[in-house]
Order: structure tokens, then sequence, then C-alpha cells
């Protein structure tokens, strides 16, 4: 049984192609990263018996995916959470009606954008906060 460099470059770029297609948690990017050093290791050295080529890819793949587990970051946490959920960024905020509330729904201009809110009845000039954002409708409640 031989195994050339070509076979493990092949390998490993194959696991990272399904890297990209499955949920693996990059599981599969350092096991394809490690058949590709395994791969330059027989280029370098084309005498290597497979069974050490072998022993020598599950070594690296092990050693790599702890690792990744040891040094990943535990969590992402943003320093600006409502960054890409422009309706979240509005709550708190107070804004004043152009257009009145009718029937629980009407529209707010808010920065250079509308708005559909739903909320008490409200006339045109009230003052309103942003109190959730449901999709692209903003809850809003009557301030005094």
């Amino acid at each position: 049984m031989t195994f050339e460099f070509w076979h493990w470059l092949a390998l490993g770029f194959a696991l990272l192609v399904l890297e990209m297609f499955l949920p693996t948690e990059f599981i599969l990017l350092w096991v394809g990263a490690a058949a590709i050093v395994v791969g330059g290791v027989s280029w370098l050295a084309p005498t290597l018996d497979w069974t050490l080529a072998f022993v020598l890819w599950g070594v690296l793949s092990v050693a790599a995916v702890l690792a990744w587990r040891k040094l990943k970051p535990l969590s992402f946490v943003s320093e600006r959470p409502t960054l890409n959920r422009r309706g979240e960024s509005y709550v708190g905020r107070v804004f004043t009606l152009d257009e009145p509330i009718v029937n629980g729904v009407g529209k707010l201009r808010v920065d250079d954008s509308h708005w559909r809110v739903s909320g008490p009845e409200c006339a045109t000039g009230d003052t309103v906060c942003v109190v959730a954002a449901d999709g692209a409708t903003l809850r809003i409640e009557k301030l005094a």
C-alpha cells in the first residue's frame, strides 16, 4: 500500500472544503491542515512509511484540535451587540411623532428612515420612547 504526497494534499484540501459545508466548529480545518503537513513531509521524505505517515497525521490532528480548543476565545462578546440589529439599537431612544398612531399602528421617522410602530393611540407631536423592536416594527410607549 503506497500513499504519495499528493494523496495527503488531496485529503487535506478535501477536508478543508468539507469544513466550509459542515457545522464542525473547525475540527475538519485542523485535521485537513494536519493532512497537508503530512503531505509536505511525504514530499520532503518520499521514503516515509505509510504507517508512520498515518501516525504523524493522527498526532498532528489531535494536537491541532486540542490546541484550538485551548486557545480559542470562550465567547465572542461584541462591544456593540446591536450593530446588525438596527431596530434594537433604537430601544430606549425618545422621538417625536410626525404622524399619529391610529388603531395601534403608525409610522415614525428615525434618523433617515421611516419605521412601522405599534403602541397606544398618539397624536402628531407626542413624545414617545421605543421600548422594544419586533422585526421591522418598533413598539413604543407615550411619554407624559
